[in-house]
Parts: C-alpha cells; structure tokens; sequence
C-alpha cells in the first residue's frame, strides 16, 4: 500500500516511532476501528538485527490479531529450524553445553500456550506488523517527519512536526500522542520525564556480515545462537537470514581491539578462516534505566521510550508490544465511549510491574556474559582441560537456563496492583509467581490457556473465542451460563460490549476456579467469581467507571 505525503491535520492517536512498538499499536487500534497516525523520522530499512527472537506471549498476540501464521511464513529459515543454543569455546573448538528448543520455537502443540516462539531478524517483524497495520482504514503512515514539539490541554495533544529534508512545518492535532520513539525518545524529552537507574551497564558491538561457507564448517549443527567462550574474543556468534547472513557480537573494552578490522576479530573467535563480507557494524550499549512516569495528561510513553534493559532474554522487542496492546486496547475502549478514566490510570500501574521483573531478569542474565564464563585451561587437552570444561558447563546450567528457559517471566507476567482488577475474597491476599510458570486464573494474570479440541495437532484455542475489542464473560459450567444474562443485560445498559462465551467442562472449572471469569482484551484476567451480582460490580471496576 502506498504511503501518501500529505500529512493529516486531525487524528484520534499520533504516534511518534514506527519501529514494532508504534506498528504494534497502530495496529491495535486500526483493528478496533480507530484512526491513528504514525510518524517515522528515520528509515526502518537495513539489515540491524536488533530483536530475533519473538517469543510465545507476542506469537499469542500475533494470532489474536490474525497475523501469526504471516510471521511465521517470513521466518528465513522455517519454523521447523531448531532453536538450539551451543556454547562452546570457539567454532573449531570444544563443545562445553547446550540448551535446545530455546525460547520454546519449536512448532509443537503445548497446553500451556497458543503459539510457540519464532527465530527472526526484527526488521521481517516489523515488515509483517507494518503490513497490516496499513490495511486497517484508519492507519496512516507519514515517514521523514520528527516532532519539534507538543502542547496540550484538557481535550487535545498539538504536534509540530518538521520534514526531515525539506524543513517544512505542519501541525497535527490528536486526541492522544504515544511516545513510541524509541531510547532517545523525543517524546520524553518534550515532556521533561527522566530515567532512573544504572547506566552504562557495558559496551558492545555487533557486526553483520555474509559468510557462504560457515554453516559447513563447524560440526555443531544448526543453532539459533553460538556462545564462544575463550580468552581471544567472548563473543555471540547467531545466524541472521538467508543469503548466508550472521550477526558476531562482542564487549566493546576500552583497547587496541577497538580498532581491530571486524574480519580479523571474527575469525579469532571462530578459530578457522573463511570468507567474511562485513556488511554493517554498529555499537550499543546496556542500560538499566526506566522513567519516572510514563504518562502526562493525554501523552503516554511505550517501549524503550520508558525502559531499558540488557536485550540478554530477548524481553526489548517482546515487552515494547506487550505494552502498545496493553495501551492500545484501553485508548480504543475509552475512544470508543465504553472505557472509564482509569482504565489509562492503569497502564502505567499495570506495566510498570511488569517492567521491573524483566529488568531485573534481564540485568540478572547480563552479568552472565560470554567473558564471565571464562575459566582458566579451558581449552586445554588432558585432564585439566576435561575439568574446567566440565565445571563451566554445570556454571552454564546453572546460570543461564533462566535465560533460555523463561516461561516464568513471558507468561507469568502479571498484574498485582491495578485500579481496574475486581478481586474476590479467594483473591484478596497478596500474591507472588513463582521462577517457573504455572498457569493461575487470579485477577491480573494471563488467562490460563486450553485447548479446546483435544485430539488435534492444532486447532481451536481457547483464546481464539476471547473478544479483541471488549471484555468476555467466560461461564465454565452449565448452570453458570443461566447466570450470565443479568450480567450481559448490566452491560448493555451501560454500553459496554462484553461477549458471552458459555463452556462447560471439568478441566476448564478447574482451571480457572470459579463458574464466572471477566477476561480483557489482552487475556488478563480481570475477575473471577461464582456471583452474578459480584460480576455486575466488577464490570464497572474492569472498564474503568468504578
């Protein structure tokens, strides 16, 4: 679809950043039927590889807005390419451990999940969210525009935004502004919003380049990710895309390696030579940083626009579009009519909870680097060298398997403390998830996932029946559906949309505990009871009118 250059003048959302977080919104929105603009001042083309993994919770949301199967057919090498992680001291060198079916990409039926992670550059997700972000109606993309500045007052946010190349001024008017603009965001900058925390927490480069014959060339098989433990050059060796891609990345010291041609730095860490075309360098560094307040009146902050972290996890990307549905549902429920003052109150309460537990997951993995596993006589033959290899291997176990093994902290995102969560007396005691998941139906969590045909590979997830655009009452056994109509009749009255999904089987009961559950939009649970009269009261706290 082309992108027209006339800039609109009026817009229910702008939104400042079209890398995934801004997409992810904009699509949000457009699929809800409200009208959005978003402005971009850089290109998005290139070959940065920044994200790579998208994991099983933004695989779900993906599916929810249809999408997932597009992602996966952009996947460079398949959905069936194994996520194997393999650390080892060097390409020619020693295998010390590996982790397979990191992240959970392999395409397998699980009940604890609707989709299985995936494998691939950020730039062929924001390729597929870019798509169809622009297929919905009242999406709008306008790129070489950079926001000069913004007022607002107690209806509208102003925007003035200049044309890179030209200089020329136009002004936009919008019912809200999302900052989705990235580490440096502008947004935040207009707004006088500081980030708190530690940072640098290390330096770093990463090197793109071709190299046709080096998948042949090792004897560890494919991986989603190399970890080159040796004293030469820790690094982090992955695959990238077809056309024989990679991507080599390293600490950036303050020494003559600096300085060191990539090609050279490279075959140090491989311990053999082969053909390398460098095709692009970049450095980045680790924050651990997060904004005093991701929102003034009418301006709100998603992404790294509002945090920053170690990407060791791979939570950024993930994270960044977690928080455009959390917001995105809420902007279009309250644009809508049928969503209630809080129900924005919340997306900072909401979020902020769930950023510092990644954060700190992440800051946590950081300190495990590939130079903080080095060991002495590591790659030495004899009996010394079987020994550190065998002790770095159990290190490796130990530490790192959080890292590739986070169900923990991607599905057991909740939300503890929020103005919009009705909670019964079952649910009323303060609550902590533990490291590994367990699925839990308490106000705040994520629904707990089931299949609904269970004699099937795939098919019909329980999610898939949950509204994208309201709230959903779920009856889990006979006579609870009975008792369902007074509270579809309370919220038609009150203009809220709510849909009815009447299931009854034991497993589902059991899963959730209790006859009645409100979920949202973004599968969080937003109530559970046995009571209609206590449904009715909860709809007014769930849209935000309490």
């Amino acid at each position: 679809m082309p992108i027209q250059t006339e800039v609109p003048t009026e817009t229910e959302v702008l939104i400042i950043g079209a890398g995934p977080v801004g997409l992810a919104l904009a699509l949000e929105l457009g699929q809800q039927g409200q009208a959005c603009l978003l402005v971009e001042c850089q290109s998005r083309a290139g070959l940065a590889p920044r994200a790579k993994t998208t994991n099983v919770r933004t695989r779900e949301l993906l599916r929810r807005w249809g999408i997932a199967g597009h992602l996966a057919d952009a996947s460079p090498f398949g959905v069936d390419y194994p996520s194997n992680v393999v650390f080892a001291t060097r390409m020619d060198g020693h295998e010390l451990t590996r982790f397979e079916n990191a992240f959970y990409c392999a395409p397998e039926r699980d009940d604890r999940f609707s989709e299985h992670a995936q494998w691939i550059p950020q730039y062929k997700v924001e390729q597929v969210l870019r798509e169809h972000a622009l297929a919905c109606g009242g999406v709008a993309l306008r790129e070489g525009l950079r926001l000069c500045a913004l007022r607002q007052d107690q209806d509208r946010v102003e925007a003035t935004l200049e044309d890179v190349a030209s200089g020329q001024r136009s002004t936009v008017r919008a019912r809200y502004l999302v900052g989705a603009d990235g580490a440096r965001s502008t947004v935040r900058d207009q707004l006088g919003i500081k980030m708190a925390g530690v940072s640098p927490l290390s330096m770093h480069r990463n090197h793109v380049f071709r190299a046709p014959r080096l998948a042949s060339q090792h004897h560890f098989g494919p991986a989603v990710m190399y970890w080159l433990i040796n004293p030469d050059m820790p690094s982090v060796l992955a695959p990238l895309d077809d056309g024989d891609l990679w991507t080599f990345g390293h600490a950036r010291p303050a020494d003559a390696d600096n300085d060191a041609p990539p090609e050279a730095l490279i075959t140090r860490a491989l311990g053999f030579a082969t053909d390398i075309e460098v095709l692009g360098s970049d450095d980045w560094t680790a924050h651990q940083l997060v904004a005093d307040r991701y929102r003034d009146r009418r301006v709100f902050l998603a992404g790294d626009a509002c945090h920053l972290h170690p990407p060791f996890g791979g939570h950024g990307m993930n994270m960044g579009i977690g928080d455009a549905v959390d917001l995105g549902w809420k902007l279009a429920a309250v644009l809508s009519g049928w969503g209630g003052p809080a129900l924005l109150d919340s997306y900072e309460i909401e979020r902020r909870q769930v950023h510092q537990r990644v954060i700190g997951e992440s800051v946590l993995n950081h300190s495990y680097r590939s130079e903080a596993l080095l060991r002495p006589d590591l790659e030495q033959a004899g009996p010394a060298g079987d020994q550190a290899r065998a002790d770095v291997a159990t290190l490796i176990q130990t530490v790192k398997q959080p890292e590739f093994d986070s169900l923990g902290v991607v599905l057991g995102a909740h939300y503890e403390t929020s103005p919009v969560l009705a909670r019964e007396p079952q649910d009323s005691a303060p609550w902590v998830p533990g490291p590994r998941y367990e699925a839990h139906a308490r106000p705040g969590c994520r629904a707990p996932h089931v299949w609904l045909d269970a004699g099937r590979a795939h098919g019909a997830s329980l999610f898939d029946h949950f509204a994208s655009g309201s709230l959903t009452l779920l009856s889990t056994r006979p006579y609870a559906h009975r008792h369902a109509q007074p509270v579809l009749d309370a919220a038609h009255a009150t203009g809220l949309p709510l849909k009815h999904l009447p299931l009854d089987t034991a497993e589902l009961r059991d899963r959730y505990g209790a006859d009645l559950v409100l979920v949202r939009p973004d599968h969080h649970v937003a109530w559970r009871g046995n009571s209609a009269t206590a449904a009715i009261a909860a709809l007014a706290v769930a849209r935000g009118a309490a």
